[in-house]
């Protein structure tokens, strides 16, 4: 029960074998401006398996593989805000793709299956990282995997990206145990998603010896601006109370959460780890109209410094609030 009111608080309720590496060039350098910083990000459809990821709290994850076998995937996508290009933090972040097989779980043979979903919140850089594998191919289509970017109810981005052909191709050959089908046979122009251009839904594929896995990078720009969320406009906080960003953020060793009381009441503060967990909470009781804040010093709460997403829970005559957002660690 507790999970699932931590997902209301953000609006989402209701509303394998050691095998031969391909030849990659080892540099580490995934981040840089691949592709081309801030011009709006395609449009796409979300494909004929867009399951909503918000039904079920089991998405709220970074590792998303399950018992999904493949080359290891580590996918980072920044989000950024077209008007002023800077990043965009507390946007959800959706992403799902095929197996190594080109099977997506929710449908056919995979019903009530969830894997290779999930979602998370942009941190103050405006990035989310997932741990997945490497998607597959099916008939039709080139490799690829889909992604929605939410910032509120009133505006979401939806799209896909993809990958450098040779680059790609070599991971389906070094691994040829798993992915049976071998190359992908297609180009960009014979997919119809790509085929009108594709140089910003290209992401980064980097071969990291030292963790025997494939790191991505993908910046995304979408409409709105940078360092600001549409979010402020969401209705859960029932007109209750106003929820800020922690300051400083990112933090080092401890931030402090102002937040306004606009009704009496009793206020806590959770925290969750990125996985999905609850892992502390402190709260304030008996608060009249005003202003507050948390101060939050993780090592005092038996937590190691790392980026939580903090949900402030008012309890009031009127009933039971909430609103999240992320904090980040340096």
């Amino acid at each position: 029960m507790r999970r699932k009111d931590f997902l209301r608080g953000f609006g989402l309720a209701g509303i394998g074998s050691i095998l031969p590496k391909p030849a990659f060039n080892n540099s580490r350098d995934i981040s840089g401006p691949l592709p081309p910083n801030c011009v709006l990000i395609p449009s796409e459809t979300a494909g004929p398996f867009p399951l909503d990821l918000t039904e079920n709290q089991t998405y709220f994850r970074q590792d998303i593989r399950e018992d999904r076998t493949g080359a290891t995937h580590n996918l980072k996508i920044k989000i950024i805000g077209l008007e002023n290009c800077l990043p965009m933090q507390n946007v959800r972040v959706n992403i799902w793709q095929c197996d190594k097989d080109g099977l997506y779980s929710g449908y056919q043979t995979q019903m009530g299956l969830t894997y290779l979903r999930g979602y998370q919140f942009t941190d103050a850089n405006g990035e989310v990282n997932f741990t997945t594998i490497f998607p597959g191919w099916y008939t039709g289509r080139i490799c690829h995997i889909h992604f929605q970017a939410y910032v509120s109810s009133i505006y979401a981005a939806v799209s896909q990206l993809t990958y450098p052909i040779a680059e790609k191709n070599a991971i389906y050959a070094a691994y040829s145990q798993l992915y049976t089908k071998g190359a992908d046979p297609r180009n960009f122009n014979q997919d119809s998603a790509f085929s009108n251009g594709y140089a910003y839904q290209l992401a980064s594929l980097v071969y990291d010896p030292q963790t025997d896995s494939y790191d991505s990078y993908l910046e995304v720009t979408i409409q709105g601006s940078g360092l600001t969320s549409l979010a402020k406009a969401e209705p859960e906080t029932g007109g209750q109370f106003r929820l800020f960003q922690n300051h400083p953020n990112p933090y080092v060793d401890h931030t402090s959460i102002p937040f306004e009381m606009l009704f009496p009441g009793d206020a806590y503060l959770e925290l969750w780890a990125l996985t999905g967990k609850m892992v502390g909470e402190i709260s304030q009781h008996g608060l009249s109209v005003g202003r507050y804040s948390f101060d939050v010093v993780p090592n005092l709460l038996g937590l190691p410094n790392a980026n939580y997403v903090y949900q402030l829970r008012i309890e009031n005559s009127s009933g039971i609030f909430r609103q999240a957002k992320m904090m980040t660690a340096i």
